[in-house]
């Protein structure tokens, strides 16, 4: 059931399935069938061409009908609309969407919200107008709706990790093309790291001759063999600076911002393997961008770098380089803030750094912590220098804040809430709820991480906290690391569909959020990425296992399920059950003997899940070793 705060009519199947959810969603008896011949009517203004372009491609790849821009209203199917005095209640980004049994209308106060309200209106039609070739025989239709409709926050970010392994200008493009039909409107690029430098420096060569490219490695990033001096290093890539602009420019086209991170004075390792002289141990090193080797040690509350993989911010040279990269990087990116990382920096070499303990000495500086925050204030400045204002993860905050700088809070909230309370904007990024490099499932079939974030764990990202001012929350964003991740195809499994939650998060009201009624719209949204050939994970529809061994029953297993109306059929005989088998009702209790427990989940007579195999020897081992 929704709650009483929706202001959402439904009558038996006349449910909508939008994601994000709406501000308002009202349906009315009847419906619009879209004519053979459509006729779109628009302001004629250059800012539309894109809105325009999008919403005649969507149409017409599916329906294979025509297209028409047309001025006599008579013929209009659908009409856009800008505002000539603006509606407050919209701002700039909201809509109205009206359909009725003789055409559509979208209106909005500026082009980004004629943008988002397409998006809407491609998603009221039934899934196969995702298709990428003419579906013969269909009847197109929209039941008749009035959605008023606009976002919670000004930032709607998805960080892609394009510096662990590379995604090409056109794996950008998509990336973009898939955010923006969730109403995405930010995204983060992760261009440079301890596996490669992504972005083209004119005047420092070497940081995409050296620092662009490692030594092709598969399997379990981090536990891979050091690569060999005959190994070639000739994986990866990166993107010119016309690159940049094409890929800015594609993503203005679709009400896109761009922000780039170049990340400091930690995850440096490519950067210092072209620039050796930048770090702190230069003399004692011959640098190598990582390949996914073993760099560090975490087994401490604060990481160890096992090869000093940072910028010396005691050589006067690193704010030379920093200043030519930040020149560079403002020209090409128009968007107002730079993301210059400081996460995860290790202090070790800079114990040991006689010019470090000098910089200590003249500047008053009594820890690590002090020492990175002269950093980074070194790093504001030059970045506000070229007109931009700095931002960073929430280590910023350690050793003394930078005066103007804004904190994306990934360590839980709670950098984010003393951000905020000291008066400092924040984009809350938490791992806690936002991190698509997690495992969506048991790790019995997921590709392995060091942690888990469901569905409905995703679901329930709240921004705000209860003991912030709300005016410093700029907004949201999930991240996707790319460690593990290393084509597109996978990218997508890892974003979808819990890029949804977020923005779902992010755009809807608070009190418009309800978990059954986004699993059931998730669960439509399959289909259209299916007829839309993206990839996405089915985890909702995958058990969650419990295990405990009990010193009269021995091993137990319990599983429980993210959405409710499931089956989840089993076996221990090695054997591969299906709807014929028994069906989980209770805790279970191993057969001594057993090796293996092998689940599947149904919908009646139909299997949704995946077939999941668990090794018992291994639940055994692990329960015992903890």
């Amino acid at each position: 059931m929704l709650g009483a705060a929706f202001n959402y009519a439904q009558t038996g199947n006349r449910q909508t399935s939008v994601i994000p959810q709406p501000l308002s969603t009202i349906t009315s008896s009847g419906e619009f069938i879209l004519p053979t011949k459509i006729f779109i009517r628009a302001p004629g203004t250059k800012n539309l061409q894109q809105v325009i372009a999008t919403l005649k491609t969507r149409l017409t790849s599916a329906t294979g009908f025509p297209v028409y821009l047309n001025t006599r209203k008579e013929k209009t199917t659908i009409q856009l609309s800008l505002n000539t005095i603006p509606d407050t209640t919209l701002g700039s980004e909201g809509y109205r969407l009206r359909v009725n049994k003789t055409g559509i209308s979208i209106g909005a106060n500026e082009p980004a919200g004629l943008f988002y309200g397409v998006q809407t209106l491609i998603q009221l039609f039934q899934p196969e107008i995702e298709s990428k070739t003419r579906v013969m025989g269909a009847r197109w239709k929209i039941n008749c709706v009035q959605i008023t409709d606009k976002p919670r926050f000004g930032w709607r970010g998805l960080m892609f990790d394009v510096s662990r392994h590379f995604f090409t200008k056109a794996d950008v493009k998509t990336y973009i093309d898939q955010m923006v039909r969730y109403k995405f409107n930010l995204l983060h690029l992760h261009l440079t790291d301890d596996e490669g430098w992504r972005i083209q420096i004119i005047g420092l060569p070497k940081l995409t001759e050296i620092g662009a490219f490692n030594v092709k490695k598969v399997g379990y990033f981090g536990t891979f063999s050091a690569p060999g001096p005959d190994e070639p290093r000739n994986y990866g890539g990166f993107y010119t600076q016309d690159d940049i602009r094409e890929i800015v420019q594609y993503a203005k086209d679709r009400f896109v911002n761009i922000l780039p991170e170049i990340d400091v004075p930690g995850h440096s390792l490519a950067a210092v393997a072209s620039y050796p002289d930048l770090s702190c141990t230069s003399a004692a090193n011959t640098y190598h961008v990582r390949s996914g080797e073993e760099i560090m040690d975490w087994s401490k509350n604060t990481p160890l770098a096992l090869i000093d993989n940072t910028l010396c911010p005691a050589n006067e040279k690193v704010y030379i380089f920093l200043d030519k990269v930040i020149t560079q990087v403002a020209a090409l990116f128009p968007f107002e803030y730079i993301h210059m990382g400081g996460d995860e920096c290790p202090k070790n070499f800079w114990e040991k750094n006689p010019e470090i303990l000098l910089l200590m000495k003249r500047e008053g500086l009594k820890t690590m912590e002090e020492v990175q925050s002269y950093f980074e204030k070194r790093v504001e400045k030059i970045v506000e220098s070229k007109g931009k204002k700095f931002m960073g993860w929430d280590e910023i905050l350690e050793g003394g804040i930078a005066p103007n700088a804004v904190v994306m809070s990934w360590r839980g909230i709670k950098g984010g809430i003393q951000a905020a309370k000291m008066g400092h904007n924040v984009v809350m990024s938490p791992t806690t709820f936002s991190y698509l490099d997690y495992m969506q499932g048991d790790s019995a079939i997921e590709p392995k991480v060091y942690a888990t974030l469901r569905l409905n764990k995703a679901y329930e990202f709240e921004p705000v906290p209860d003991s912030v001012d709300a005016r410093f929350i700029k907004g949201g964003q999930a991240n996707l690391w790319t460690e593990q991740v290393y084509n597109m195809r996978h990218a997508e499994y890892m974003t979808w569909p819990r890029g949804m939650a977020i923005a779902e998060s992010v755009w809807s009201t608070k009190s418009h959020k309800n978990w059954d009624d986004f699993a059931r719209r998730v669960q439509m949204h399959f289909k259209r990425l299916d007829i839309a050939s993206i990839k996405y994970a089915p985890s909702m529809y995958d058990p969650i296992f419990e295990y405990s061994l009990k010193p009269d029953k021995g091993l137990m297993i319990s599983m429980s399920g993210e959405i409710t109306g499931l089956e989840m059929h089993y076996s221990f005989d090695n054997s591969f059950p299906d709807q014929f088998y028994p069906m989980y009702n209770a805790p279970l209790e191993v057969p001594k003997d057993a090796s293996y427990l092998k689940v599947i989940s149904y919908r009646g007579n139909f299997p949704v899940g995946r077939m999941i195999t668990i090794s018992l020897q291994g639940v055994r081992h692990s329960l015992i070793k903890n």
